[in-house]
């Protein structure tokens, strides 16, 4: 049984590295979609680029992202989401570091879904003021 470890070397296609940021960044609390013009919109359709995504591998992985964010939430905030989900998908996938990742909130959204309005009681309180406040209700 041979001993010798020699290391071996993989290749990943652009496409794979794209898809996995994508769903990382769609994944992210916050985020819409990707922004991109009328043209990056056809090059979508005809399956010949990814808009709001534009990658470099000429030097290690840089990353520039081009989003929407759900109007009323921390832009900031979910900045550092998506940064911090796409570092760790690509870490995790291709167990490489990114040397760099820019991201461009290119503009305000409204959400797809909102969140559900609480539910009121009678009397006017909601059923999760009832639930926080530790009252037993039959």
């Amino acid at each position: 049984m041979p001993t010798d470890h020699s290391s071996g070397r993989s290749l990943v296609s652009r496409r794979a590295v794209l898809d996995i940021v994508r769903a990382a960044t769609l994944g992210s609390y916050g985020v819409t979609g990707f922004a991109a013009s009328p043209v990056g919109r056809l090059a979508a359709a005809l399956g010949i680029a990814q808009p709001g995504i534009r990658l470099d591998l000429r030097h290690g992985i840089a990353l520039d992202l081009e989003l929407t964010v759900a109007f009323g939430l921390p832009v900031a905030e979910v900045a550092r989401q998506v940064d911090s989900a796409v570092r760790y998908a690509v870490r995790r996938s291709l167990g490489r570091e990114i040397e760099r990742l820019t991201i461009h909130v290119e503009g305000l959204a409204q959400a797809a879904s909102l969140p559900p309005r609480p539910a009121h009681a009678a009397g006017g309180v909601s059923t999760v003021e009832l639930a926080e406040s530790g009252t037993d209700v039959a």
